[in-house]
């Protein structure tokens, strides 16, 4: 059983929301939609719900048309970026707040009110309001909201984004071990993180400009990303590229740099094609090539070095705290092993991809 969506189509004054796009999303499994700000991921959930209205297309709930149905008539419960709560009320009312509405038994209201309040980590906050609760909180209750109405469908549009580093990766595993008890609803989640997407999704969407670009597993969009804007998209640094030649048993790279044939590009048509590493699997202080540290950048355990080379501009991520002047010569690693093979005309599908066992 599943929602089926097929060739949702909107564009306003000229700009394309959604692009023809098709996709079947799974009761019981959680299905993470990521793209970068503009891809169309709200306006997605907005078609959903009834609330925004398309040029063309339709969904279909297991034999239902749901495209028929008004947004109030859809068994749908959302939780929204921002922390959408009434201040008025306390955390069980705010819990609850649905639930009186369709004029369930107290019993009823009393029950899932406490059981959601429990799993979400909120118990013994129900006389509290809002205003008395960290933003971790007021996320909570949010959530706890939608799971006492015990729709249907659940939409989760990047309810994290607004929480600091630290509390957002907490929730993230709160968020996989709740939803994954919601057996028999529909989960679909908005994100920008492509590491978000990949821990919490049994299904990954990547959308662009209005378009799907990929849809698969976890690993399989990680390991194989069908082209170089998948790639781009589901790496954070994103994937660098560099254009080459690839030779009977050699590559030759931008700037006349050169490296041995790794074996699974092999098989490749000798030819131009656009080579990709991640930022995390350039070597530093082994030399293929050598560039200028532009900017350097600590993060947490982590140091971020932009680099201009003859390679092109490149990303890499190191741990460690790692202190390099601005405009000090770095030498960089180029490990051809790990290089995704990329064609070279318009599309930049995928045409070789290394060995899998990356980590995210």
């Amino acid at each position: 059983m599943s929602l089926q969506i097929n060739d949702l189509t909107l564009a306003v004054d000229g700009v394309t929301h959604l692009d023809g796009i098709s996709a079947n999303f799974e009761r019981g499994k959680l299905t993470t939609v990521i793209g970068r700000t503009l891809a169309g991921k709200t306006t997605l959930m907005r078609a959903i719900t009834g609330l925004q209205h398309l040029d063309r297309g339709a969904l279909q709930l297991d034999t239902q048309n749901f495209s028929a149905l008004p947004a109030w008539r859809r068994d749908i419960a959302m939780v929204y970026q921002q922390f959408i709560n009434y201040p008025h009320l306390n955390v069980f009312e705010n819990v609850a707040f649905p639930l009186r509405r369709k004029k369930l038994d107290e019993a009823v209201i009393e029950r899932r009110v406490r059981g959601v309040l429990d799993k979400v980590g909120l118990k013994g906050f129900e006389a509290r309001r809002p205003s008395q609760l960290s933003g971790g909180q007021q996320q909570r209750v949010a959530l706890a909201r939608s799971l006492a109405r015990e729709a249907g469908i659940l939409l989760l549009d990047e309810p994290l984004v607004n929480l600091d580093y630290k509390l957002r990766e907490q929730m993230r595993s709160e968020f996989r071990s709740l939803l994954a008890e919601q057996t028999q609803t529909i989960v679909i989640y908005n994100t920008t993180e492509p590491v978000e997407a990949m821990l919490l999704g049994d299904t990954v969407v990547v959308m662009h400009e209005g378009r799907i670009l990929q849809v698969g597993t976890p690993a399989e969009v990680f390991d194989r990303p069908a082209s170089m804007q998948v790639a781009s998209v589901v790496n954070d640094p994103p994937m660098n590229f560099i254009q080459g030649h690839k030779g009977e048993s050699t590559l030759e790279l931008a700037g006349g740099v050169c490296l041995s044939l790794p074996w699974h590009l092999r098989g490749l048509t000798i030819g131009e094609y656009w080579f990709g590493v991640r930022a995390n699997e350039l070597r530093v202080g082994q030399t293929s090539v050598t560039g200028q540290v532009t900017f350097s950048e600590v993060s947490g355990s982590e140091t971020f070095l932009y680099v201009d080379s003859p390679l092109g501009p490149l990303t890499l991520q190191v741990q460690g705290v790692h202190i390099h002047a601005l405009a000090s010569n770095l030498e960089i690693g180029i490990p051809a092993e790990r290089l995704f093979a990329f064609e070279s005309a318009a599309q930049r599908r995928l045409v070789a991809a290394p060995a899998t066992g990356a980590q995210l």
